[in-house]
Formats: C-alpha cells, structure tokens, sequence
C-alpha cells in the first residue's frame, strides 16, 4: 500500500490508491487503506480505520473510532456514532444509523432506513460445510431495534419491524411485528 498523508498536523494515512470525493472531512488519526471510495460530503471522524475495498456513500458520518472491514458497502446517509465496528462484506442501504459500541459481524445485510440504537451486535456463525462462509443476520427496510440488541446468527428481521431494548432475538420476525425480551418473543403486530 502506497501511503499519501492527507493534510500537515492531521496524523491520517491515506492510500494513494484511495477514490475521496469532494467536501470530504477526514478527522485526526485515520487509516484508510488501497480500493477505499469516499463519496461527496461524507465526514469521517478520529481514529477510523477504513480497510481496502470499502465504499462510503454520499453525505455518511462515520463516527470517532469506528472500524469498517474489507469490502463493506455503505449507502447514502447513513451515520455511524462512536465505537462502531462494521465487519468484512457488510452490505448496508441508504439512511442506516447506528448508535455507539455497535456491531455488525461479516456478511451482515442491512435494508435502507434501519435504525439500531447503542450496543447492537448482528452476530454470525461458521457454515462448517462450507470452507470460509458464514451465516449472517438480515435486517429489512425499516426495522428499528432498542439498546442493547442481540441478533443471533442466520436471523432475519421483516420490514418495519420492531425488537424492544436488551432483547436477544434467536428466530426470525416476520414484517410489521414488535418482539422483546430474552429470548425475544412476539407482543403485537404493528398497524401499516
């Protein structure tokens, strides 16, 4: 990897070999590595790291220490606070937000307008069938999720969906339901 350094007195490492758009705001600190695209007016905070390949969609906010794996895809505003790590192969839609400390292991799919507050973790687990893939979680447009949310591996939640703070959730949730606790169960389905 041929390094470029952004700017004087910033202390970030840019690849030479990264795409940064116009009206792009890197903070202090940051890694971003070969294949990176940044798009226009995203705002990448401190001490990121961004691995190779990765894409950044127009107008996102990547929150201070947040890490972004190899080949995650993440759309148009979309805002990631403080400590979030999102993890290789990621595939995340337009106006995502996540709050801070979240997670999203390898292969995580993630619709357009889903809201995961602080301390969300989408987990995933080996196909030991199959040599490196993994069985991921999928969230569906519009699906909101409280604090402290566990999504265990293989998972889809349905569209607009909601999953009620510091719930495990170990089945799939169909569309337009609300489901809490540990393990989450169905409470009621939501009026479209």
């Amino acid at each position: 990897m041929d390094l470029l350094y952004q700017k004087e007195n910033n202390f970030s490492v840019i690849s030479d070999k990264a795409r940064i758009g116009k009206n792009v705001k890197i903070g202090m600190f940051c890694v971003i590595e070969d294949d990176v695209i940044i798009e226009d007016g995203v705002t990448i905070k401190n001490h990121v790291i961004i691995l190779t390949g990765s894409k950044i969609g127009q107008e996102a906010m990547v929150g201070d220490f947040c890490m972004i794996g190899e080949n995650v895809s993440i759309g148009k505003k979309c805002k990631f606070t403080a400590y979030c790590e999102i993890r290789d192969n990621c595939l995340i839609g337009n106006e995502v937000s996540m709050g801070s400390r979240g997670t999203l292991s390898a292969d995580t799919i993630v619709e357009d307008n889903v809201i995961m507050k602080y301390s969300f973790v989408a987990t995933d687990i080996p196909i030991l069938t199959e040599k490196d893939n993994k069985r991921a979680c999928v969230l569906k447009k519009g699906s909101r999720f409280g604090a402290n949310v566990t999504i265990l591996p293989s998972v889809i939640i349905g569209s607009n969906s909601e999953i009620g703070a510091c719930s495990q959730v170990r089945s799939n949730v169909p569309d337009n339901e609300i489901w809490y606790g540990n393990p989450a169960k169905f409470y009621k389905k939501i009026r479209v």
